[in-house]
């Protein structure tokens, strides 16, 4: 484990640079300057953030485009009210974005509060995502989506821990830091088919299933190599899987 950290460690360094994030769509809450616009922004961009990484940078520009200038102000003005029924990326489409945007609403204005504080004030950060899917459904008259995964349902939630990496680290590179209320060593890895089958591949990780017991695995495996910031090796092995490298010759 001493060579695969030692390994995985120089990957970070190779792909954690400012030049990852104009490919990734964590470019998208980096636009904004003003903390509500990037604390909205990372949770509707990590919503469609699975499947072809240009088709998410396409499909998120076509999201934003639709919200102007500051997502939070859409949100609060109610601008979603206006959508109807277009397509927005693959299974997501204009009344799930209004879906999300109510639930934002009806947290912020009945609260006043950054949704930092949801999952700051949750035991876990499992507990805040469940806490996270509940507020949304407040908004919507108690309606749950399949947008929002359920952490009770042993979901990896891949897209919300997503969103918590990029708002919690704060290495200063690619992901924005904005909350300051979690520590990085809180965070869970954003489980995908991809780093699932790299970790496997390295003998990192050896359940068959990419869920919620396959996230705390591996999560408790790279607490290990760094207990204060274990996520950062999702630059790694995310890393690892796009450059084709062999892993057998390692």
């Amino acid at each position: 484990m001493t060579d695969i950290k030692a390994f995985l460690d120089e990957w970070v360094e190779k792909i954690n640079t400012p030049a990852y994030i104009e490919k990734d769509p964590v470019q998208f809450p980096l636009r904004f300057s003003k903390p509500e616009d990037v604390e909205v922004a990372s949770f509707l961009t990590a919503t469609i953030t699975w499947g072809n990484r240009r088709m998410i940078l396409n499909s998120a520009e076509k999201m934003f485009a639709k919200m102007g200038e500051s997502p939070f102000d859409y949100i609060l003005s109610k601008g979603y009210e206006n959508l109807q029924t277009d397509n927005i990326h693959r299974t997501f489409f204009e009344h799930d974005l209004r879906y999300m945007c109510k639930g934002m609403n009806a947290y912020y204005t009945s609260t006043g509060k950054s949704l930092e504080h949801v999952f700051a004030e949750s035991e876990t950060l499992w507990d805040g995502i469940t806490e996270f899917r509940r507020l949304m459904a407040v908004g919507n008259n108690g309606q749950l989506s399949k947008h929002v995964s359920n952490p009770q349902a042993k979901s990896a939630c891949k897209r919300l821990h997503l969103a918590l990496r990029w708002l919690v680290r704060n290495d200063g590179i690619v992901d924005t830091g904005l909350w300051d209320k979690i520590s990085p060593s809180k965070l869970s890895i954003p489980l995908d088919v991809h780093v699932g089958r790299i970790s496997r591949e390295l003998g990192l990780l050896t359940r068959n299933q990419n869920d919620r017991a396959a996230v705390e695995s591996l999560t408790a495996l790279l607490s290990g190599f760094c207990p204060e910031d274990p996520v950062k090796y999702d630059f790694a092995l995310f890393g690892i899987g796009e450059s084709g490298v062999n892993l057998n010759s390692l």
